[in-house]
């Protein structure tokens, strides 16, 4: 699963890959300094791995993991092949989520595309190049599907929703903010629309705005926006993160302490990144290794089953599973089984995100 880092030129984005991947991806400030997309595959931080690991104590933990592409710059005019237009739709339509970096932060040494800073108009920019686009796809499926309307009259209901998308697309509407019926979703996920991607705001902030972040008058802007794309934001300063991302353990948690976060941004926008592309983990855990396994949400136990291996996929059984919150409550998993908590589910059962599973299978 393929997540795609966009945004005008020079708002941060080669800067916040790094700090995800510590992949080194060349960052200046001039537009187009990055052409081919770099791809980093990173740790879905998971706190509850790191609780298995002091109770088991294995020889290793593996966590789950997503991929992240850093995506040129778009420019106005990029669904006309503008700037690295053809490019920048290409690697977008091979992602399955979208997490757009706008700028939110004031800075003279910095050059923006525009010449100032809005936030509203920079999202602006970039989505509307991106319904010019899905206008030109959704025309060339209404020709044909009016064209074969002449042999079946089936095509009358595509016909009907692909000019619904047609006009909320001419109004400025994404696909993703439509309401669509069941049926219509079904047809929907067949037309690859590139405004249907799931989509994270990321408000690049400075590190003055970062203490009252959510109160910043851009960062609310980008909100009120987000709002009606259902879409979430995470305000961050990059360059917080990037000074994060090369510090030890110990460092991080005390810069963390004085900054008085949490966790860091970039933990936050993997996991809501990993959440945004309908995924989950369920967790294994034993002396030769603690892991979690990434499935999509409403997988069953077997799918599931076959995600260790496909031989127990064909022989699944049973799945005997404990919360990680009970697990941790009876301090293991013989004292969970005395209280009746661990579970003996069949094929019909729906995994849930913590879900710690032994699968019992006969090939």
């Amino acid at each position: 699963m393929k997540l795609g880092i966009v945004g005008l030129p020079n708002v941060g984005k080669s800067t916040l890959f790094n700090s995800i991947t510590k992949a080194g991806a060349e960052c200046a400030n001039y537009p187009f300094c990055t052409i081919e997309p770099n791809v980093g595959v990173v740790p879905v931080p998971d706190e509850r791995l790191d609780v298995l690991t002091n109770m088991y104590h294995p020889q290793k933990t593996t966590h789950a993991v997503i991929e992240f592409v850093d995506i040129a710059g778009l420019v106005k005019g990029a669904s006309k092949g503008e700037g690295l237009g053809n490019k920048f739709l290409s690697h977008i339509r091979e992602t399955d989520a979208i997490c757009e970096v706008v700028r939110c932060f004031e800075d003279s040494n910095i050059v923006h595309v525009d010449g100032n800073i809005n936030p509203v108009r920079d999202i602006e920019t970039i989505n509307l190049e991106l319904i010019f686009a899905d206008i030109e796809t959704v025309n060339k499926r209404l020709d044909k599907a009016k064209k074969n309307l002449k042999a079946d009259k089936k095509y009358q209901e595509e016909i009907d929703l692909l000019e619904k998308i047609k006009e909320n697309l001419e109004n400025g509407i994404s696909a993703r903010a439509i309401d669509f019926n069941e049926d219509e979703q079904i047809l929907v996920r067949d037309m690859f629309l590139l405004t249907t991607k799931p989509i994270l705001y990321i408000a690049n902030v400075s590190e003055e705005q970062l203490n009252d972040a959510e109160n910043d008058l851009n960062v609310k802007k980008v909100k009120e926006y987000a709002e009606k794309e259902k879409a979430e934001v995470i305000p961050l300063c990059v360059k917080v993160e990037e000074e994060l991302s090369g510090l030890e353990d110990n460092d991080k948690k005390e810069m963390l302490e004085m900054l008085g976060l949490q966790e860091s941004g970039l933990d936050k926008v993997i996991k809501k990144s990993y959440d945004l592309l309908g995924l989950m983990s369920f967790l294994t855990a034993g002396e030769p290794e603690v892991r979690a396994w990434t499935i999509k949400k409403g997988t069953k136990a077997p799918q599931a089953a076959g995600k260790i291996h496909s031989d127990i996929e064909r022989g699944f059984i049973k799945a005997e599973v404990v919360s990680f919150k009970d697990l941790v409550e009876q301090g293991s998993m013989v004292m969970a089984k005395e209280k009746g908590l661990v579970r003996s589910e069949g094929k019909e059962y729906v995994m849930q995100d913590g879900d710690i599973v032994l699968f019992k299978f006969n090939v």
